[in-house]
């Protein structure tokens, strides 16, 4: 087995011109207007959460996704803390999401003292299963017609028209969201979850954070939700250092994401007032600076990623690695063109894929396994879990590659 894995090595250190040294997992470029941006950020004075840079970032992300409205956040976290509130997510209330996921989706749902509901997955997608979440909520859920007594602010509606509000038959509490996650860059069925989602009244916020450039059925991941989350963390395939993204249909529901963070100040010339409780989770412009540079290059970090992503597919492929070790490389669903965020393999059972982990790092190629199931970690064992068995699966055979841009 040694031998295959060594193979492996070689051909990674050819991928990335490097026959000797440390190999990332997912590295950053630098190579446009990076410096420029933030020389004239800084000679500004404007680096914190005022400047031309923030508003231009928001501005060219909309027309690239195709976003009505983004507004720009420190984190992907902070913003997936947002979108839950505005689409009235409460404390104890039920968010149903996947247990392979990075902890930040479920992290953002606890922010807001509410719990996750854990959901199988899809071997081909990696994302939330369709028929695993119509499974779930036909024996779990009932819609009831009920007077709310106070709604969330960001939609107004008479207190005499009832609202239809999905509830768990076993807890008694209200399903208040839905959080599917684009996993490594690749789209989930996002469309039957919606209409899934639709029947039972549950809004749904994409956890897009590594889809950047990923579409599904010709729309970009994270505008088919009430709300679409990115991230810009340091290795995403465009980094702003610390960054997220809100993506909306709605330009009323952006307006009032801005307000809650800018910490809910009310404009006036002088005055500080605050209307209600907020948040300082407004991007700086020093960061938006360099997002803004790494926007310009997006096209060609994409060409770059779905290249290295074939050179893979075709080694695997072409290869006897692939029945030696019963190899699997993930491309992309039908109907979605990824970003090949991370490359990702599937290897024959926990065993192999332990050795393989350890004989790569060992050799100086960062490859890494998928999360830990969110399910298993000491502060979720006890929250409600349909029947895991993909996740359960896949998270014993992932590994994922080194992905950087080559340049």
């Amino acid at each position: 087995m040694q031998q295959e894995f060594q193979h492996i090595v070689k051909f990674i250190r050819e991928l990335y011109k490097q026959t000797e040294g440390f190999i990332p997992l997912h590295a950053p470029v630098f190579n446009g207007n990076e410096k420029k941006y933030l020389n004239d950020c800084i000679d500004s004075t404007f680096v914190s959460s005022v400047g031309k840079y923030v508003d231009l970032f928001e501005e060219r992300m909309a027309e690239y996704t195709g976003a009505k409205k983004t507004i720009a956040c420190v984190n992907g976290t902070n913003a997936l803390h947002i979108a839950l509130k505005l689409v009235g997510v409460e404390p104890k209330t039920e968010v149903i999401t996947q247990a392979l996921t990075f902890i930040a989706t479920v992290n953002a749902i606890k922010y807001c003292d509410a719990d996750p509901v854990f959901i199988d997955v899809d071997k081909d997608t990696l994302g939330l299963s369709p028929e695993s979440l119509k499974n779930w909520l036909a024996e779990n859920v009932d819609v009831t017609k009920s007077q709310p007594q106070l709604q969330p602010q960001s939609q107004p509606q008479s207190q005499s028209q009832p609202q239809s509000q999905p509830h768990n038959k076993k807890t008694g509490r209200r399903i208040s969201a839905c959080v599917p996650m684009h996993t490594f860059g690749h789209p989930c069925r996002i469309d039957e979850i919606m209409e899934i989602c639709n029947q039972y009244h549950i809004p749904v916020i994409e956890d897009a954070a590594e889809s950047l450039g990923s579409f599904y059925k010709n729309q970009h991941t994270g505008t088919f939700g009430e709300i679409g989350v990115l991230s810009f963390n340091g290795n995403k395939i465009l980094t702003t250092g610390g960054g997220g993204m809100l993506l909306f249909k709605d330009e009323k529901l952006a307006q009032k994401a801005k307000h809650l963070t800018t910490q809910a100040k009310v404009p006036h010339l002088w005055k500080f007032v605050h209307d209600e409780i907020g948040y300082n989770y407004r991007m700086p412009n020093i960061n938006a600076a360099l997002g803004l540079a790494q926007l310009e290059q997006l096209p060609q970090f994409l060409e770059s990623k779905r290249n290295i992503a074939k050179k893979y597919d075709d080694f695997f492929s072409s290869s006897a690695l692939a029945s030696t070790l019963s190899l699997i490389f993930i491309t992309e669903p039908n109907n979605a063109k990824s970003n090949y965020w991370l490359n990702t393999v599937i290897l024959k059972d926990k065993t192999e894929r332990d050795a393989f982990l350890k004989y790569t790092n060992e050799q100086g190629v960062m490859t890494r396994p998928a999360w830990t199931l969110i399910n298993k970690l000491e502060m979720f064992k006890s929250c409600q879990c349909e029947n895991l068995s993909n996740s359960e699966w896949l998270e014993e055979r992932i590994v994922n590659l080194p992905s950087s841009v080559r340049i």
